[in-house]
This record gives C-alpha cells, structure tokens and sequence, in this order.
C-alpha cells in the first residue's frame, strides 16, 4: 500500500485504501470491547456504543473549507453523522482554532452565537470543548464532538446493506458546496452571474439546508432500512465507494435519477467541476430493501422533501458502475474533493 502512494499526500481526505489498512492495523478494539457496536471503519459515520438500556452515538468532525457560519455548519456536519447512525443529536463540544493577529472579540462572539442558536434549534447542549488563538492558521477552525442517543437496538451500518437493496438520494447534490463556493467567491460569481444568484447560493445553507436530520428521523421508522449516509467530502461517489469497500459489494446508478440544482449546475459548468465529486452534505442516502424505500419515499415528498431511487446494490464482484444517457462506465473515485479546484 505505501509503495502505491506518492510521497507526499494531497490536501483532504487519505485514499481510502491506504485508511482502510490504518484502520484495521491500529483501530483494532482493545480487551474486552462488546459495548463497541460499531467501531473505526470506511463508510461508518459515528462509533455506536452499547450502553445496555441504550445505544451512545459519538462523533467528530472538523470544519476546514470554510469561514463564515462556520459554527452552524459545525454543529450540522456532526449531527448529521449522528443522525445517520440512528442517534438523536444531545450534546456537543467544539475545540475552536483561531487565527493570530487578525482574531477580534467579535468575531468569538459571533461563533459561539452561531453554535449557541444552532443547538438550541435542534436540541442540543453546548457542554464543552477548548478555544485558542493558534500559530499558522488562515481561517478559524472547528472541530466538533457530539454525542447522541438512540434505543437499544436501534443502528444503522453498512455491514446491514444487502445485495438487491434500493438507493434512495434526498434533496439533491450538491448543497453544502453550493453555499460554500457562494460564500467564497462573492464578488467573482456576483460579476459572471448577479447578486441575486449569489444570494440564492449562499442560502443553501438553510435552504434546502446542510441538515439530513428531518429526512433521517423519517428513515429510523421504516423497517426494512439498513443504513445511512451522509455524502461530505469526496461527493456522492466516495460515499457510495465508503458504503461498499468494507464487503466490496457492487452498485448501479443511474444519473438520470439524481436530482440537480440549477445554481449548483451552472456553478460545475463555469468551475468545469464533476458534481458527484463534490462536497455534498444535505443529501441523504439511504439504503435498504426495495419495499422499504418504496414505501418511504411518499413519506419524505409528504415533508417536502425531494427524494429519487438512484441505484441498487450488486452482489460482490459485480462492479460499481454509472449508467448516464444510457451508456454504463466505473462509478468515479476522486483523489480529492472537486471544490478544492475553487478552493487553493
């Protein structure tokens, strides 16, 4: 695996295989470790420990792309992981690194604001963490922790996936990139398109929002649901790369059935971006028996909430293939996130 890397990693995510031989080298459970329902792996979003009368859902998260909101954007990213275990998000510490020199009070107190508004929306505490102004450093950044519960016996993983299952895509792709490449190129964008298109992107943060919590709440209560996930770095590929490396099951999917937003269409056209290669939080996917998609799909359109059948899952050693205009081709597996073509 070492021979097969270049000297010097790029900026993001490790490949996943070279993470994957981490993970089973130096992540193995330690002692006794039956409370650990679901440890370190490719595609797993949060660690499940088994407290007996419930199930403790753990998560962190940093937040690196970005600046401004970037304490709604904290808590959102890890309660979406949360959420895709089968947790309800409860409480929340945050290790805050500040840039020297140009870190002003006001700029502390808008993000704490920000995480102290966006857990009180949904629930959770704000019950610790660290802050410190931090050499090097161009940008704040969070790193955030968040701990959940659920009932017992209550999780999801993609050890539960199953050969003939649905793939279900909610909201479409890519919001949390739409927001981001709008909040990072202002002034750019406002001069090729106009402010009015600006301002559409940017609130993608909110609108159709970063968060997967409602559509996931939806999901706990399907039988016949095996897991979920939220596609963050790396895009919709990766994610559906992560959900399947550990089994190395195979999967169909259709472009046709992937739902686009106009904003984030012109955005990959101008930026010659692979949208199923970019930061995609606020989509959900979900998988599990054909019936139980089937039967949650009405569900989520009755919350308004966008929702297609992508794909299905192949048996091992059926490959992983895109069917787009009718012509099948390797499902992409992207070395880094597309948005960091606009990024460095």
């Amino acid at each position: 695996m070492l021979n097969r890397l270049p000297d010097h990693l790029p900026v993001g995510k490790l490949p996943l295989g070279f993470l994957q031989a981490l993970l089973e080298k130096y992540a193995k459970p330690s002692g006794e470790s039956h409370e650990v329902k679901v440890g370190a792996g490719l595609g797993r979003d949060a660690a499940v420990i088994d407290l007996g009368d419930r199930l403790l859902i753990a998560k962190t998260d940093p937040i690196t792309f970005v600046a401004e909101d970037i304490g709604y954007y904290a808590l959102h990213i890890n309660a979406n992981d949360v959420a895709c275990m089968g947790g309800e998000p409860k409480w929340f510490l945050a290790t805050l690194l500040l840039p020297e020199s140009t870190t002003t009070p006001a700029l502390v107190e808008a993000i704490f604001q920000q995480l102290g508004e966006a857990c009180k929306k949904i629930g959770v505490t704000l019950c610790g963490g660290h802050t410190e102004i931090t050499a090097g450093l161009d940008r704040p950044i969070i790193a955030g922790c968040l701990l959940g519960e659920a009932p017992a016996g209550r999780f999801f993983s993609p050890e539960h996936i199953e050969v003939g299952d649905a793939i279900i895509l909610t909201k479409g792709l890519a919001v949390e990139a739409t927001s981001i490449i709008g909040r990072e190129h202002t002034q750019i964008l406002a001069e090729i398109f106009d402010a009015e298109f600006v301002q559409n992107c940017k609130r993608f943060l909110s609108d159709p929002g970063i968060s997967v919590l409602p559509e996931a709440r939806l999901a706990w209560q399907e039988e016949g649901i095996h897991a979920l996930h939220d596609p963050t770095e790396g895009g919709l590929a990766n994610a559906i790369h992560e959900l399947l490396v550990e089994r190395d099951l195979g999967v169909e999917i259709q472009m046709e059935n992937i739902p686009l937003f106009p904003e984030t269409k012109l955005l990959c056209d101008h930026f010659h971006l692979d949208i199923l290669g970019l930061i995609a939080s606020g989509a959900l996917l979900i998988i599990g028996a054909e019936q139980a998609c089937t039967q949650l799909l009405p569900l989520l359109h009755r919350e308004k909430i966008a929702a297609n059948i992508i794909g299905r899952i192949l048996p091992a050693g059926g490959g992983r293939w895109l069917i787009d205009e009718k012509k099948r081709g390797e499902l992409p597996v992207f070395r880094r996130d597309e948005i960091l073509k606009v990024m460095t």
